[in-house]
C-alpha cells in the first residue's frame, strides 16, 4: 500500500530498529513505546487487519512473538509479556496494517491491564453466556 507506514518500513523507505526479519514477517522496536523494549511484529505483505490476514502469516507472527518474548526474558530480565493486537478503529487500531505488539513487563511499570479490565468487566447471566456460546461456537 502506497500510504502505509509499515509497508514503507518493510520496503526500507522509512528506517526502523529491526530486531528480526524473515520471508514473511518483520519485527522492530516501536518508535512510540508504551514501555521500554516495546516491539511490533508485522507481516511483510499488507493486510489491514486480522480479518484479511492469511493464516500462514498469523502463525509466523505468533511464533516470532514467542521468540522475542523469550529473548526479552533472557536479556532484559522482564517478568512478563503482554501481547496486544487491535482490529478496526472502534477497537483502537490506528495503523491499518496488521501488527502485534510485544510488551515486556516489569513490576511497577505504568501498565495495569488487570485493573483496567476489572473496571470494565460486565456481569452476565447464564442465559447470556449460553446465547453467546451458541452464536460463537465453531464446528
Amino acid at each position: 500500500m502506497d500510504n502505509c507506514v509499515f509497508c514503507k518500513i518493510v520496503n526500507k523507505e522509512i528506517p526502523s530498529y529491526k530486531i528480526y526479519e524473515d520471508d514473511l514477517v518483520l519485527a522492530f522496536l516501536d518508535i512510540n513505546p508504551v514501555v521500554s523494549g516495546h516491539v511490533l511484529v508485522i507481516p511483510k505483505k499488507h493486510f489491514e487487519s486480522i480479518f484479511e490476514t492469511e493464516e500462514e502469516y498469523l502463525k509466523r507472527i505468533v511464533i516470532v512473538a514467542r521468540r522475542i518474548s523469550i529473548k526479552m526474558k533472557e536479556v532484559l530480565g522482564v517478568e512478563g509479556i503482554n501481547l496486544y493486537q487491535a482490529n478496526g478503529s472502534v477497537a483502537g487500531q490506528t495503523v491499518f496494517h496488521f501488527h502485534l505488539h510485544v510488551l515486556p513487563r516489569r513490576a511497577g511499570d505504568s501498565l495495569d491491564f488487570v485493573k483496567w479490565m476489572g473496571k470494565i468487566a460486565k456481569k452476565l447471566e447464564k442465559e447470556e453466556f449460553e446465547e453467546m456460546r451458541d452464536k460463537l461456537a465453531i464446528n
